[in-house]
């Protein structure tokens, strides 16, 4: 599912406009984006949880010359799924 088919179900079943279902899609995109950068979690009961986690620098390899190259430290989001997404999923 794409962005603009979440937005056209949310404005379906919400009966908004997509401009209405846009900016809200938009606004918890934002919210969840800034909890993020903030280092703080963002839970959705049920749905799941993102949160920051750190990536130790680390030795990695050029695919193309095979060449040593150091990859450094670095923030990366991470998301796990709540109990009843992963049930949805499995069934």
């Amino acid at each position: 599912m794409t962005k603009e088919e979440l937005i056209a179900k949310c404005a379906k079943e919400a009966n908004v406009t997509k401009a209405q279902a846009t900016r809200a899609l938009s606004s918890i995109l934002d919210g969840v984006t800034r909890s993020l950068k903030k280092g703080q979690k963002v839970s959705f009961v049920g749905f799941g949880t993102f949160e920051v986690t750190r990536r130790k620098a680390r030795m990695g390899r050029n695919p193309q010359t095979g060449q040593a190259i150091k990859i450094p430290a670095s923030r990366v989001a991470k998301f796990r799924p709540g109990k009843a997404l992963k049930e949805a999923v499995k069934r």
